[in-house]
């Protein structure tokens, strides 16, 4: 009965060029020995096929779940998932990408009426300290399950259970629930007008797409001349693929964006690999960055293609990746094309000539702007998918991009190349795992002002009941952050520390916030914490307790925002403001602290400070991802966090006066400003006579800084401390502020400093910090250091 099932869903799927997705639903035994019996029907290699499982000794290529990112970037004619022992949506994501047309995707689940309520190796995982695996829900499961029972294209066979009649034959107690054929009254399925050999196929030249003409290849049939070889274009798979080529073509000129979006598997990564060789053969240095470099495989597959068939020694190209590095493909023509992480391609190393951003979607808007820099530089994004991202790459990104006086060249591709349009399980996909989420349109809420909106919660029943709130909701989710994945939603919907606030106006959503209950934690493991062991769920207090020191911390509850999202219709207009004012106020008698996490700017971090929020860490690494430091950030509510907050915000000035010069000496100055301004631990200027009198003749004799830096470190930092906008200090202005940072704190040469803050010559930029310093004399020196100040004042 499988046999047949499988036979007949895998030749419509070759004959529609699409794939199709079949359930095995029972015992775990039964659903392997089923899908043995479904790669036999379906006449699959077992080179071809990827078994993603916790079990091993499978004869197919066996994936762990947890390493499905090795599947980005290939594909394959069988994908099997096993979801029994540790169900994982991204796992989902990444094995629906990598089936090729013509192919199938087998799920192996617990029976479908009971797997909601079954817990997994997942599960256990969600249920962060304090809650146990009772707390977690199954709302992700079960509405996973109605989409398999509803859409088109998906098969589902029920399985018996393992321990009944095990000595039974494989197909015995097989029911089929649904066949999963989309036109099951036509057995010749004709293919559809997009369809093409499955791409594990030798690769054919893209035909012109409009008006239709058999055998007749692009680099034929192009209008105007083109500066790429012919083996570019014949490379190409659709018309679509070519367009993005010829753009791309434009790198060559200094000056030039050019901006790809598609959905997945439309080919942008190949027509980026096609283009970086081309590029690289006419001498040009391409540099690459991903979020990882296997999400780069397919841009240095498709360029080593090319190179190695121009006539390039195989032992010039790369051998391939390896961790989070690969290793550059060398062209003939002289040129490279290398891959770099995000934070350290935006310092564009070694000067190259084009970069190539791939997923630019996971990007943060602030480290995109970095790649501006570059002389030519394309930008290549999922739209929709597991790599698709936050929408500030095509909302706010993009406008910046148009500022600029770049040429910019935009194109969209969206013919698939592995499969034929309107593919089943691609639209499953999407369905099940809201890769096609999407706020409110903007027409829908542009004149929605604060005083419109009302407050919500968002319970995982109303989430689950209500697919255009869950839409809405995860929708805005997505744009607040350059990451988000399948797994985002299970948390969302049954994570039982989490909690979904929201603004709404009318029946729209327009502002959100994503919150996790932390802390309050047993003497147990906030012991076994402070030893080592990683809590999950619990950010703020493992940060304190296991790099801090500080074995107290996870005793107080907290309440941490992971993400807060406005709608971009809607920015400027107070709404964040509102809706953090609102979730103080429900929360304040729950919690004894409120805390945030985030990647630091000076916006970001003066946004967090007037809603009250106060700074008790800044890490010494940047975040690969985001280039940026992460900050820490605590607003007391009770007076357990009022004591939590004053620990560590003293820990952090004084832990700063040393870290400036070590490892935050490259910290942009203002968000040094900016953590220093939120940081309430005044600092107690202690000054020798001896040090007073040189901070005095610096300021306002012929001394100098140099004899003794470190009293001149402490009283900047007093001057920087704590609230800018209080009246209890002198005060500066912003260029002052960073002449503090960059000279006393980070001690960077004199002639740096001069020529980055614009003064006309290091001795201007010296007087410039003696006249910093004589309101700080005037504000915390000793009776003798003002006698010593007068006794110039007085010649």
């Amino acid at each position: 009965m499988i046999a047949e099932l499988v036979a007949d869903l895998k030749r419509e799927a070759e004959r529609a060029n699409q794939r199709r997705l079949l359930v095995l639903a029972g015992g775990r035994d039964r659903g392997i020995d089923a899908a043995y019996e479904a790669v036999a029907a379906a006449g699959v290699g077992d080179d071809a096929v990827s078994f993603v499982s916790e079990r091993e000794g499978f004869r197919f290529e066996r994936v762990a779940p947890r390493g499905t990112d090795g599947l980005l970037g290939r594909t394959r004619e069988l994908v099997v998932l096993d979801c029994h022992e540790r169900f994982v949506p991204n796992a989902l994501g990444r094995a629906v990408g990598a089936v090729d047309g013509g192919g199938l995707l087998v799920l192996l689940t617990p029976p479908l009426d009971d797997w909601p309520e079954r817990r997994d190796g997942f599960d256990e995982s969600l249920a962060v300290p304090p809650f146990v695996l009772d707390d977690v829900t199954g709302h992700f499961r079960r509405r996973l399950v109605e989409t398999i029972r509803t859409h088109p294209g998906v098969a589902v066979a029920s399985l018996p259970d393992d321990e009944a009649d095990a000595g039974e034959p494989v197909g015995a107690g097989v029911r089929i629930e649904r066949d999963g054929r989309v036109d099951p009254g036509t057995e010749d399925v004709r293919p559809s007008a997009q369809a093409r050999p499955p791409a594990h196929e030798a690769r054919q030249p893209a035909q012109e797409a409009s008006p239709p003409k058999s055998g007749t290849n692009l680099s034929t049939t192009r209008a105007a001349p083109t500066t790429f070889p012919r083996a570019v274009y014949e490379a190409c798979l659709t018309a679509d693929q070519s367009r993005a080529v010829r753009a791309l073509e434009s790198l060559a000129t200094p000056g030039t964006a050019v901006v790809i979006e598609s959905d997945r598997g439309r080919g942008k990564s190949s027509a980026a690999g096609l283009a970086a060789a081309a590029l690289a053969r006419a001498g040009d240095d391409v540099l690459v960055t991903a979020p990882a470099v296997h999400n780069a495989a397919e841009v240095f597959a498709r360029a080593r293609e090319l190179v190695d068939c121009s006539g390039t020694a195989a032992g010039e190209s790369s051998g391939g990746e390896d961790g989070n590095r690969a290793e550059p493909i060398r062209a003939s023509g002289g040129g490279r094309v290398r891959f770099e992480p995000p934070a350290a391609a935006a310092t564009l190393p070694g000067e190259p000539d084009v970069v190539i951003v791939d997923e630019a979607a996971a990007f943060p808007v602030r480290l995109l702007d970095r790649f501006l820099d570059a002389p030519a530089v394309a930008f290549c994004t999922t739209v929709h998918g597991y790599e698709g991202a936050g929408r500030g790459f095509s909302v706010r990104f993009r406008d910046r991009l148009a500022a600029t006086d770049r040429s910019v060249h935009d194109v969209r591709l969206d013919e698939p190349i592995r499969y034929a349009r309107d593919d089943p399980v691609e639209s499953w996909a999407a369905r099940a795992l809201l890769f096609d989420a999407r706020p409110p349109v903007p027409e829908a809420v542009a004149e929605t002002t604060v005083d419109d909106v009302r407050y919500r919660a968002l319970a995982p029943d109303d989430l689950l009941a209500d697919e255009v709130l869950l839409g809405e909701a995860f929708g805005l989710l997505v744009a607040a952050h350059y990451r988000t994945e399948p797994t985002d939603l299970a948390r969302l919907l049954d994570a039982p520390n989490l909690a979904a606030r929201a603004l709404v106006d009318g029946d729209r959503i327009v502002a959100v916030a994503l919150l996790a209950r932390e802390g309050n934690l047993s003497a147990a493991t906030r012991e076994t914490m402070y030893e080592g062991e990683r809590v999950r769920g619990n950010m703020v207090p493992d940060l304190l307790t296991s790099q801090l020191r500080d074995e107290t911390a996870g005793d107080a509850r907290g309440l941490r925002t992971v993400r807060i999202a406005v709608h971009d219709a809607l920015r400027g207009r107070g709404l964040g403001s509102r809706l953090l004012d609102r979730i103080h106020a429900e929360f304040a008698d729950a919690v004894d602290y409120f805390s945030v996490g985030f990647g630091a700017t000076p916006r970001l971090l003066r946004f967090w400070r007037r809603a009250g929020y106060r700074s008790v860490h800044l890490s010494t690494t940047r975040n690969d991802a985001s280039g940026e430091h992460s900050a820490i950030m605590l607003r007391p509510e009770r007076d357990a966090g009022t004591r939590l907050l004053s620990r560590h915000a003293a820990a952090l000035r004084d832990r700063e006066r040393d870290a400036l010069s070590d490892a935050h000496r490259d910290v942009n100055p203002d968000v040094v400003r900016g953590v220093l301004a939120g940081c309430p631990a005044p600092v107690a200027v202690d000054l020798t006579p001896h040090e007073w009198r040189v901070v005095v003749g610096a300021s306002f004799g012929p001394g100098t800084y140099d004899v003794a830096p470190g009293a001149f470190r402490d009283l900047a930092l007093a001057a920087l401390v704590g609230d800018p906008e209080s009246d209890t200090g002198p005060a500066f202005d912003a260029r002052d502020e960073r002449l503090l940072v960059r000279k006393v704190l980070q001690g960077r040469p004199e002639a740096d400093v001069a020529a980055e803050l614009g003064y006309a010559s290091t001795a201007a930029c010296m007087r410039a910090l003696g006249a910093v310093f004589e309101p700080l004399v005037e504000q915390y020196g000793t009776d003798a250091a003002l006698a010593e100040r007068d006794r110039f004042l007085d010649r």
